[in-house]
C-alpha cells in the first residue's frame, strides 16, 4: 500500500504516517514494494505513489506440529509466506519416547543448517501438541499420541537453540487460525471443536485465547457426559470423547464392551469412511452409534453455551465427514440440554476436515507475538539483511 492509502485506512495524518513508516523502513521491517502496474503506476500528474510492503526477510518463525511418531516443521517468513513444510519420523510413544526432546532438538538444528538459516534470524519456535499441557512448566500432562515420559519440551528446546520457544494444545491453534483469518466473525467469544481420533476445543473469550491458569483449560472432550460410562482414552469413564471420537464410534458399531481400552482400538480414515457409508446405506447399528455420538456432542455443547454464551462455534476435524449422520442426535442434545433462546444466539458452523487450521494458527500466533513483543519494543535493533532464504511453497496467508 502507498502512504496515502495507509492514511485513508487508519485515519492518521500524512505527517504521522510518514513518521511511522519512516521508522519501520529504517528498521527494515517495511521495504519499498517491487514496481508493478497495480502499485507503482503514476496516477495522473505529480509523483508516482510508492507502495510499501512487509520485509519478508525481517524474521522467520518455525512451527512444530507434533503428532503420533511424527513432527512437521513449518517455516514462515515475516510476510506470511510458508517457505517450507517438512515431516520427520520420531518416536512419541513407547520405550524410545524418552529420547524425544534431544532428537527433536537435533532435527531442528539440522533443519536450519540444511537451509542456511542462522538461529538469530528465527524469532520463535511455536510447538503445537495434542493433549493437555501445563504452560507454566512446559510439561505435557496427558496426550493421546505423545507419552508424558518425554518430559519438558519448550524449555530444553529453547535453551539448546537459543530461540524463544512456546508450546500449546493443537486445537488452541485452530481457534487462533480462525481469529487470524476472520477477526470480525471470530474475534469475540467463540469455540473451535475438533473431533477425530480424539475430541478437543480451542476457546476465545472476549477476543483473547483462553487456556486457563496453567494452560490446561477448555478440555471439552474430557468433560463428563455419562457418569460411570464408556472408557475414555484419558483413563476416566464417561467423557464426551468416549462417545464422539473415532474409536468410540467404532467400539459401539462393533459391539465391543464399553470398557474396551481405546488404545486397543485405532480405526484409520479408511475404516471410518466405510462405517459412514454403511450408516448412509441404512445399517441400524451404525446409525445408532453416530446418533449417540451426536447426542453426546450436543449435550456437551449445550453446557458450554450455557456457561459462556459464545457468538459462534466452529466444528472441524476428520469426524465432520460424518456430521450428517450425527446431526439429528446433535440437535436433539442441544434442544434438550439448553434453553431454546440461548441456543438461537449461537451460530454453529461445520468446517472442512481438510482445512489447514493448525498450520495457520501456529504461525499466526507466533507472528502476532513477534509484532507485539519484539518489533514493538523500544530497545528493538534494526533488522539485519542477510542473503534471502529460498522460497519453497506458496503463501499460507497468516499475515493480514
Amino acid at each position: 500500500m502507498a502512504r496515502v492509502e495507509l492514511g485513508r485506512e487508519t485515519g492518521l495524518s500524512p505527517a504521522t504516517i510518514s513518521a511511522i513508516t519512516g521508522d519501520l523502513l529504517a528498521e527494515h521491517i517495511l521495504v519499498t514494494a517491487n514496481i508493478d502496474e497495480r502499485s507503482e503506476r503514476p496516477l495522473g500528474r505529480g509523483r508516482p505513489r510508492v507502495a510499501l510492503t512487509l520485509n519478508a526477510e525481517a524474521a522467520f518463525v518455525l512451527g512444530v506440529k507434533i503428532s503420533l511418531n511424527t513432527v512437521t516443521l513449518l517455516l514462515s517468513d515475516y510476510a506470511g509466506h510458508l517457505r517450507d513444510r517438512s515431516r520427520y519420523a520420531i518416536a512419541t510413544m513407547g520405550r524410545d519416547s524418552a529420547a524425544f526432546v534431544p532428537q527433536l532438538i537435533e532435527i531442528i538444528r539440522g533443519y536450519f543448517a540444511d537451509r542456511g538459516i542462522e538461529t538469530s534470524r528465527v524469532s520463535e519456535i511455536s510447538i503445537a501438541i495434542p493433549g493437555t499441557t501445563d504452560e507454566t512448566t512446559g510439561t505435557l500432562l496427558w496426550s493421546p499420541t505423545v507419552s508424558v515420559d518425554v518430559g519438558p519440551i519448550p524449555g530444553p528446546v529453547g535453551d539448546a537453540l537459543g530461540i524463544r520457544t512456546s508450546m500449546t494444545n493443537d486445537v488452541n491453534m485452530m481457534a487462533q487460525a480462525l481469529n487470524s483469518r476472520d477477526p470480525v466473525r471470530f474475534g469475540g467469544t467463540f469455540a473451535a471443536i475438533f473431533m477425530a481420533y480424539g475430541v478437543g476445543m480451542g476457546l476465545y473469550i472476549n477476543g483473547k485465547l483462553f487456556t486457563g491458569a496453567f494452560g490446561s483449560g477448555a478440555e471439552f472432550g474430557h468433560a463428563n457426559h455419562m457418569p460411570g460410562g464408556a472408557l475414555c482414552r484419558c483413563g476416566r469413564r464417561g467423557c464426551v470423547e468416549a462417545y464422539v471420537a473415532d474409536y468410540a464410534i467404532y467400539r459401539a458399531v462393533e459391539n465391543l464392551p464399553p470398557d474396551e481400552p481405546p488404545t486397543e482400538i485405532d480405526p484409520d480414515a479408511e475404516t471410518m469412511h466405510a462405517l459412514e457409508e454403511r450408516g448412509r446405506a441404512g445399517e441400524d447399528r451404525v446409525r445408532m452409534a453416530y446418533h449417540q455420538a451426536g447426542l453426546a456432542l450436543g449435550f456437551g455443547l449445550s453446557r458450554l453455551i450455557a456457561l459462556i454464551n459464545p457468538q459462534r462455534v466452529a466444528i472441524t476435524g476428520r469426524g465432520v465427514a460424518a456430521f450428517d449422520l450425527m446431526e439429528a442426535g446433535f440437535r436433539a442434545g442441544l434442544e434438550e440440554g439448553l434453553v431454546s433462546e440461548l441456543a438461537r444466539m449461537t451460530e454453529i458452523e461445520v468446517f472442512s476436515a481438510e482445512d489447514d487450521l493448525v498450520d495457520v494458527g501456529i504461525l499466526a500466533g507466533a507472528m502476532q507475538r513477534l509484532d507485539r513483543e519484539i518489533f514493538a519494543s523500544s530497545d528493538h535493533e534494526p533488522v539485519m539483511l542477510p542473503k534471502p532464504v529460498a522460497k519453497v511453497e506458496p503463501r499460507l496467508g497468516v499475515k493480514a
